[in-house]
């Protein structure tokens, strides 16, 4: 039976119109506030050019009630490249709320309603996959986190069901492979899970409502997704790893999926030890379904 099919009755039963209303209403005004005062900040330059964005996205959290557990700690070691699974456009709202960081995302985001101007006041480095100017995005990439950024890269390159963690596109890592050993460059994977509505864990009926993928259409899902109770969300931040312990940007998106989906594995329930970076794939247990 489909996922998708057997969860929409359920969320739609769930999802209370009244409570979505609402809290799109707040959603807007909020952003409707913050916008111009987020507009001034980047033209001045400002310090508040980089906190403004964690405090609108920790109080959009808020808004659609989220509660957001944060396992590991952050990389303090200067610029960080975190790399995350993708399961939703709300994984923004959930990684912007924790880490003083940009993200990297595709070229058409750029020019969705809103968002898009979000995105572009919030630092974004927008990149166009098989684009004549791939070398000058990476010099832009490996600019900000020269400058000092931490960037945030989805590397499956669109978000997935929440079952699975799809493989990682190796070419997304090529400014990683800028930074020799004088001047490495950490690299920390984070994994992402919806796990439970209204304390409920979470089932597999009910994730394609968290979950956007395929042919599902962004109005219809997000009023559902904000009219739900709330919403337990983990965050797990492994331990960092460094752009000179790996021979090829093939070997580090390998490494960085094979930590991301055992971390996104409900609890880790499986028993699965995480590997380190220069083990090799045949000694290291493959990782599972997120949920199964």
């Amino acid at each position: 039976m489909n996922v998708q099919q057997t969860g929409r009755p359920i969320a739609n039963r769930l999802s209370s119109p009244f409570r979505s209303v609402l809290r799109l209403s707040a959603y807007l005004t909020l952003t409707a506030a913050l916008l111009p005062i987020q507009a001034l900040a980047v033209l001045s330059r400002t310090r508040a050019s980089k906190l403004t964005p964690i405090l609108y996205h920790r109080l959009c959290a808020r808004i659609f009630g989220f509660q957001i557990n944060v396992h590991g700690k952050f990389s303090g070691t200067g610029p960080t490249l975190f790399v995350s699974n993708h399961v939703s456009y709300m994984d923004i709202t959930v990684l912007g709320s924790l880490l003083d960081a940009s993200f990297i995302a595709k070229a058409e985001v750029a020019k969705w309603p809103l968002f898009g101007q979000l995105a572009k006041l919030d630092g974004t480095v927008f990149i166009q996959r098989r684009s004549p100017r791939a070398a000058e995005q990476r010099d832009e990439i490996s600019g900000r986190l020269t400058d000092g950024d931490s960037l945030i890269l989805f590397p499956e390159g669109t978000s997935a069901d929440g079952l699975h963690v799809l493989p990682f596109k190796s070419a997304l890592f090529s400014v990683a492979e800028r930074h020799g050993r004088e001047n490495p460059l950490a690299i920390q994977p984070v994994s992402i899970s919806y796990t439970h509505l209204d304390g409920i864990p979470l089932s597999r009926c009910l994730l394609p409502h968290f979950a956007w993928y395929g042919e599902m259409t962004m109005v219809p899902h997000l009023f559902t997704l904000v009219g739900l109770g709330p919403v337990t969300i983990d965050v797990k931040f492994h331990e960092p790893a460094y752009s000179h312990q790996f021979q090829t940007r093939k070997e580090m998106a390998e490494y960085c999926h094979r930590v991301v989906s055992i971390g996104a594995s409900r609890n880790n329930r499986f028993g699965l030890r995480l590997p380190r970076p220069n083990e090799t794939n045949k000694n290291v247990s493959r990782s599972r379904p997120a949920f199964s």
